[in-house]
């Protein structure tokens, strides 16, 4: 395969950084540990295999007629991967995630990036990753059906409508929620009108984006169909950073006036409240009818990083170093992680009284669980109830258990929580 060919769907840097940093000693454990996964599976398809099947980048159809767009005009794109024997009529359509931008400056910048462009997008690999697995022991419930891995180009939650102009003039195109309504209209014509089952997935932005298309994805089906969504990483915080300012505020305010999100927000929650907070999934949780399952970690690394100690709030180099890895932090600082991780469950009282959903909230330093098979389902996979994410999300997918909704106690009360999860 040629360097640069293929990407992954998800690659932590900073894991990689702390990585080489390591000693020897550490070094040589986590050869072990990973000698020990690849020899059960987990991370052999990602890892071990020498040519991993690649799935391509299919762009959309007509496009630009249908002005579904992505920053700077290029047609959007996914890449499918076709089900198998009893998967043949089910399917699975992720919502990839990448931040968002505010600002004209933030979105003419990511116009030269695989996230605001279909030019810099390439073939990527579902082996190993996850909830797309095909292996059958690592993601039993969902290894053989239609996948749908759905690239992000707009850079609001595949929610926005309307343009404005670059830095250098140029058009910018806000047309997230065009993409999001064409991409699906075209998997509708290549056979998932006839899905028996379907999951709408997503991580951090697109786990947000699942939650905010959750119902409009399963009024397409008739009724005797299963729809249900999974939103990973999406349930981001309107909490005031260590500072005591509104930062995170004043990003998701740019993005809904900059890119005009209102179409997407609930009706009923703008009768009543600014725009602004009904992007927050604390609010969109509260109307939303399909069945859903909600997987966060408590200390979300990215939100402690962003929203709860964003570069603006503190140059104090032990909170550098804290949110750089939650083993760094004093007992202090952890006390004002607990604060974080008990506002989400707070937020998340209202899924109590919803019969059909499920809930998956660990107390790990991570961010998006879904997509590693490390995280999702491997020996060192994080446990609640002694379950493994896959576990858990199988249980409620298919109701094997009654009620799936489990959350974890404080930080570091888990000894699942491996250091080796990406962060």
């Amino acid at each position: 395969m040629a360097p640069g060919a293929t990407e992954p769907l998800l690659a932590p840097p900073r894991q990689q950084r702390r990585r080489r940093a390591w000693g020897l000693a550490v070094t040589a454990v986590l050869v072990l540990i990973l000698f020990l996964l690849s020899a059960s599976g987990s991370l052999r398809p990602r890892l071990f295999s020498s040519s991993p099947e690649r799935v391509p980048l299919t762009l959309l159809a007509g496009a630009t007629e249908k002005g579904a767009v992505c920053l700077d005009g290029t047609p959007p794109g996914y890449h499918l991967q076709r089900g198998s024997g009893d998967g043949a009529n089910k399917w699975l359509i992720h919502l990839e995630g990448g931040g968002w931008c505010s600002t004209v400056k933030d979105c003419s910048n990511r116009k030269m990036s695989a996230l605001g462009s279909s030019n810099f997008m390439k073939p990527i690999v579902f082996a190993g990753a996850g909830i797309l697995g095909s292996d059958q022991q690592l993601n039993p419930d969902f290894y053989n059906w239609n996948k749908v891995y759905v690239r992000y180009c707009d850079g609001a939650s595949f929610s926005g409508d309307t343009e404005g102009r670059a830095q250098d003039g140029s058009l910018l195109h806000f047309r997230g929620l065009h993409i999001y309504e064409a991409v699906i209209d075209e998997l509708m014509r290549k056979g998932l009108a006839n899905a028996t089952q379907a999951l709408l997935t997503g991580c951090s932005a697109g786990g947000l984006a699942t939650i905010l298309h959750c119902d409009d994805f399963s009024a397409r089906f008739p009724r005797e169909a299963s729809v249900k969504c999974l939103a990973d990483a999406g349930l981001f915080l309107d909490v005031k950073d260590i500072s005591g300012e509104s930062s995170f505020w004043s990003v998701y305010d740019g993005v809904v006036h900059l890119q005009n999100v209102r179409e997407v927000l609930p009706k009923e929650c703008l009768a009543n409240k600014e725009p602004t907070e009904c992007f927050f999934p604390a609010e969109l949780i509260k109307s939303i009818r399909t069945p859903m399952f909600i997987l966060n970690s408590g200390y979300d690394s990215w939100q402690i990083r962003n929203v709860l100690v964003p570069v603006s709030s503190s140059h104090d180099k032990s909170w550098l170093s804290c949110k750089d890895n939650i083993r760094n932090c004093n007992s202090t600082q952890i006390e004002v992680l607990d604060g974080f991780r008990n506002s989400m469950v707070n937020n998340l009282k209202v899924v109590e009284d919803k019969e059909d959903w499920g809930m998956f909230i660990d107390s790990c330093f991570t961010h998006c669980q879904t997509l590693y098979g490390i995280s999702w389902n491997s020996p060192i996979s994080p446990r609640l109830g002694n379950k493994t994410i896959a576990e858990a999300v199988g249980d409620w997918h298919s109701r094997r258990k009654q009620e799936v909704k489990q959350i974890d106690c404080e930080y570091p009360c888990n000894p699942t929580c491996s250091s080796l999860l990406p962060t």
